[in-house]
């Protein structure tokens, strides 16, 4: 039920801001003043207009209280949905942070083993070698999927 009002009520503000709506209302207002015409007092249709006008003015600033209401809560919800975006820009930049660290310590052991390599003639430096490089090259890929 509250669903369904509030489904009638955006259709209403909807119709009410619509070129739609500014023809109704001036064909409403040409059309009470056209009454005097047929024999209506001036005094009775300026009672009715304004009882009118003044029901439609209080009804109308409902409706703007509504959207304004709506428009705060999608606001809200999009504040919300950046804290959490950039809490996790923050989380991934931690990760890339400590990723890097390791490349640069990797690095590093690799100019070691290329040195102690030098002096390793039996190849056996050379498979920890190959196994850094390794290992950094998926640092390395995990660092680029994590940027994109």
């Amino acid at each position: 039920m509250r669903n369904k009002v509030r489904n009638i009520s955006k259709k209403i503000t909807y119709s009410i801001g619509s070129p739609t709506s500014i023809v109704l209302h001036t064909i409403f207002f040409v059309g009470i003043f056209t009454l005097s015409l047929f024999g209506v007092s001036f005094e009775n249709i300026l009672l009715v207009l304004t009882t009118i006008v003044s029901l439609e003015a209080i009804y109308l600033s409902i409706f703007i209280q509504m959207t304004v209401n709506k428009h705060r809560e999608d606001l809200e919800e999009v504040s919300e949905d950046i804290g959490e975006i950039q809490e996790d820009v923050d989380a991934i930049q931690e990760d890339v942070d400590a990723i890097q660290e390791e490349v640069g310590e990797l690095q590093e052991d690799i100019e070691e083993i290329n040195e102690e390599e030098e002096l390793d003639e039996h190849g056996v430096e050379m498979k920890k070698l190959e196994h850094i490089e390794n290992t950094l090259q998926t640092l390395l890929n995990e660092i680029a999927n994590l940027k994109k």
